[in-house]
């Protein structure tokens, strides 16, 4: 009796380098690991090259693997570019946090700032990505940003329900949201700019505690909430 071929092996592929081989055959933890190695080397040219620019060549090349390789991994340049996108979309769906209403503006905001601030300062290449995509018409990013849209309308609607308790300025809530996505991401999509001009010691902890807590200061006080010290 024949033996079963795995799910994710694909049949008479003998002529497959043996490493590739063998990573096909072993535990599912080889082939998650080799999909994160190819991955960040996609966030990487991906954000350095652009969609346009971006090669699977030189997406392989970053992660140390041929050009065969990688696209037994994955389906194509534009389905691994979908993927990363839904990664960054589904990262800033998990920090919006405005669920917890009850809690009031001041720390609801400054939490969701910091969130995303530390996210800029953690991934600037991915957040790099979405914008390039945006900057292009968002032909791609469209089609993923159902639950963003239903996060995004949640928000507005808490923000909302402050405004008309008078526990922040009658601003518009959407444009506030817009207001805090430009200046958080500022310094993913302009981090050069940043270190420019701010130098060395733009990256330390203590600077990055610096900045949330001054673009905190900033949004909340256009908002017209007040923090308690």
């Amino acid at each position: 009796m024949k033996a079963p071929v795995p799910q994710d092996l694909p049949p008479n592929r003998d002529d497959r380098p043996p490493e590739l081989a063998a990573a096909a055959r072993a535990p599912g933890r080889i082939r998650t690991r080799m999909l994160a190695v190819i991955h960040e080397a996609a966030v990487q040219v991906f954000a350095r090259d652009g969609y346009h620019g971006a090669t699977t060549q030189a997406i392989a090349d970053l992660a140390g693997v041929s050009k065969p390789q990688l696209h037994y991994y994955i389906g194509s340049k534009e389905a691994l570019y979908t993927s990363l996108l839904q990664e960054v979309v589904d990262d800033w769906i998990s920090v919006f946090g405005f669920a917890d209403a009850k809690y009031g503006p001041v720390k609801v905001i400054g939490d969701y700032v910091r969130r995303k601030m530390t996210f800029s300062f953690d991934h600037p290449e991915r957040s790099r990505i979405v914008t390039a995509e945006i900057m292009r018409g968002a032909p791609v990013l469209q089609k993923l940003m159902g639950t963003s849209q239903r996060r995004t309308e949640q928000a507005v609607a808490v923000l909302q329900n402050w405004i008309d308790a008078k526990h922040m300025a009658p601003v518009d809530p959407l444009l506030l949201m817009f207001h805090v996505w430009s200046i958080t991401q500022h310094y993913a999509d302009y981090q050069h700019q940043v270190t420019f001009f701010r130098g060395p010691s733009a990256h330390t902890p203590a600077d990055r505690e610096k900045l949330i807590a001054e673009v905190t200061r900033f949004i909340l006080r256009g908002a017209g909430i007040v923090a308690s010290d």
